[in-house]
């Protein structure tokens, strides 16, 4: 497959324009319109028969039109022949629902593997998914990046002195002692029951923060309540500066408001998902994935490992 071709949806054109800039690859031309009814009409301008084609989309909001944009982008390229289709989706939406936790509910992260898969993808790339088992629900490989390679980089430089690492959730461990390891600092672990996806019934830290610097990391700010939340608990319990890190920003309404008040440092995030000048947020720094998803694309058009990837930084 000696074409080599990147193919940008409309859900984060910058990050795709980036990418290619690191590959030093013009990316693929495409129309993507709507008929009067809103449906999607899209054409493949490049020739890609042949080619190993990677199609940029994450499927964040608008959740629905992103994610069904990225499957007719899949199937006009398997109806133009491409050789390979990896969709690249650098925030999986409908993750959430990665299991049966009560009656008559549905498993959203298995039915868009399921259509991702019967489209006609070949593979998926994506970062930080909402839960590591979701690269079970897919029948074709899926290179699933570490967000920590990116950011670790940046985290070191702040070179921030007795720093405890605190995973907002029993969920955020492994995250969070990854973090830990490579930073140097100790972990802390906050427990919480939720009453619903917006209210937190009750919340308590297991760890030391006294007089401690923190650092407070997360695969996605979504409603913000919970590492709000975790910020206000490490600050009663004597912590000094607190950082507070995501992977995905996806910054439902009201989430500006409470990160402004959480009296956090600093806020940092990554690029999976656009974040407009409209989310002005105090302190917030974002790291780029664009250099970490280009190299991934890179080894695997060549075939060469993704995995070592993660034995070094970018």
């Amino acid at each position: 497959m000696e074409k080599f071709v990147i193919i940008s949806g409309t859900a984060h054109p910058e990050l795709s324009a980036d990418i290619g800039k690191y590959l030093n690859l013009e990316l693929g031309a495409v129309d993507i319109k709507k008929f009067p009814d809103q449906e999607l009409d899209v054409k493949i301008n490049s020739d890609v028969r042949g080619a190993d084609v990677f199609v940029v989309q994450p499927t964040c909001t608008p959740g629905n039109e992103n994610l069904m944009e990225l499957l007719i982008l899949i199937d006009c390229l398997k109806r133009a022949s491409a050789e390979r289709i990896t969709a690249v989706i650098p925030y999986y939406g409908y993750a959430r629902k990665d299991r049966k936790d009560a009656g008559r509910v549905p498993i959203t992260a298995k039915l868009v593997a399921n259509l991702i898969t019967t489209a006609g993808a070949h593979r998926v790339l994506t970062i930080d998914l909402h839960a590591e088992q979701i690269q079970g629900f897919f029948d074709i490989p899926v290179d699933h990046l570490l967000a920590w390679v990116a950011f670790i980089p940046y985290f070191s430089s702040l070179q921030i002195e007795n720093l405890v690492v605190v995973s907002p959730d029993v969920g955020s461990i492994k995250q969070a002692r990854a973090y830990a390891k490579k930073l140097g600092g100790d972990l802390a672990v906050i427990d919480k029951r939720r009453e619903s996806a917006t209210c937190i019934e009750s919340i308590q830290l297991i760890g030391d923060v006294q007089g401690k610097n923190v650092l407070i990391v997360d695969d996605m700010i979504s409603t913000g309540n919970s590492i709000v939340e975790a910020c206000k608990l490490v600050k009663k319990n004597g912590a000094k500066d607190v950082y507070l890190c995501a992977t995905h920003a996806v910054l439902c309404p009201g989430s500006i408001e409470l990160l402004n008040q959480s009296g956090a440092k600093q806020v940092v995030v990554s690029n999976t998902i656009p974040i407009g000048p409209q989310k002005n947020i105090a302190n917030l720094k974002i790291i780029s994935m664009a250099s970490y998803l280009g190299e991934a694309i890179s080894r695997i058009h060549k075939s060469e490992s993704v995995s070592e990837l993660f034995g070094r930084i970018i």
